[in-house]
């Protein structure tokens, strides 16, 4: 088999498999509010996000655009083996942030890989700075306005509902929180599974198989399955952080952060902008636990995903600069 041939099947397999692990890494965005408050059992929680995270998908393909175009500034400054070494390194970090139960940005985690492989292959020269900050600034400040937002609507609801018997008001607002775990699992689908579309149609880009930067049917069909598949294993040690350990969720705090957490994701889709759907959840759940009483926020907890927020560009940008060196020396690059 050619060697290209062999590079585009190889980037078209890692893109799939880090769709996958998206899928289960972050079925706890769509679906752990609803589960931790009983709203939806867990497995029917799982099922509904699978298909809903199916249908998100094939909504647009603004992000696929902006994660393929602007990370890099022209296609002759990237190839498929930065690809491979972006998509390895990012894999790596989901799978190791999986395994310890830290909620971690897929996000972050591609934008990381690809930072690293580019500077080893062809320097700073080859990095779109300019797009790399619009990225970088939509995953840093979606979290802060989840948090905000998400006070200030946890405050309204307070107002709203206070006067209302505690029961009554978890019973109609359990509800009315399976209306939001499903428009919380569409935008999941319209914002992550658009990364690796764009990974995927960069890569044909490269190697010649298409001449403009248009996502193929076929590969919306790949993307969308991928992650629904992911989707439908779950991830349950991820799911146990964020619905329990920031906050103790109730129905109408489960109903306010998925709502919070939707409208800001799928906000963003439409701008064509990526954001960590994982840091917007766990934004939201923050803000709305600050809004009961700041103390009534695991904090501890919170610190922890700070730290794997502030760490995953850097940490997947040295482990895709390594793959990326590791490549040029076994295969003479």
């Amino acid at each position: 088999m050619h060697e290209l041939q062999f590079l585009i099947i190889a980037v078209i397999i890692l893109a799939l498999v880090f769709d996958f692990i998206n899928g289960f890494h972050d079925t706890a965005n769509a679906i752990a509010t609803s589960v931790s408050t009983r709203a939806l059992k867990p497995r029917t929680a799982i099922i509904m996000a699978a298909f809903l995270n199916f249908f998100g998908a094939m909504y647009s393909t603004g992000v696929a655009k902006t994660i393929g175009g602007d990370i890099v500034k022209s296609a002759e400054h990237i190839d498929e083996h930065i690809i491979v070494a972006a998509l390895i390194g990012a894999i790596v970090w989901n799978l190791f942030t999986w395994w310890i139960a830290m909620p971690s940005s897929s996000s972050h985690a591609l934008v990381g890989g690809i930072i690293g492989a580019v500077l080893v292959s062809t320097g700073a020269i080859g990095l779109n700075f300019w797009g790399i900050g619009k990225i970088v600034l939509s995953l840093i400040l979606s979290p802060i306005i989840a948090i905000v937002v998400g006070f200030i609507i946890m405050n309204i609801f307070y107002l709203l509902f206070g006067k209302f018997r505690p029961s009554s008001l978890n019973n109609k607002f359990k509800r009315m929180q399976i209306i939001t775990a499903t428009t919380m699992a569409f935008s999941h689908g319209s914002n992550d599974a658009q990364k690796s579309m764009g990974i995927i149609t960069l890569a044909l880009l490269s190697g010649g198989y298409i001449d403009v930067f248009e996502v193929p049917y076929y590969v919306k069909i790949l993307a969308a399955t991928a992650m629904a598949c992911g989707t439908a294993i779950g991830g349950w040690k991820i799911i146990k952080t964020v619905g329990g350990r920031i906050f103790k969720l109730q129905p109408i705090s489960g109903f306010a952060a998925d709502l919070n957490s939707s409208v800001i994701i799928f906000s963003a889709t439409l701008l064509s902008l990526p954001v960590s759907t994982t840091h917007v959840v766990s934004g939201s759940i923050m803000g709305i636990g600050s809004a009961k009483r700041i103390g009534a926020v695991r904090w501890g907890t919170a610190q922890q995903m700070l730290m794997a927020w502030v760490l995953t560009i850097p940490c997947t940008a040295i482990v895709g600069a390594l793959v990326y060196s590791l490549m040029c020396y076994v295969f003479g690059l």
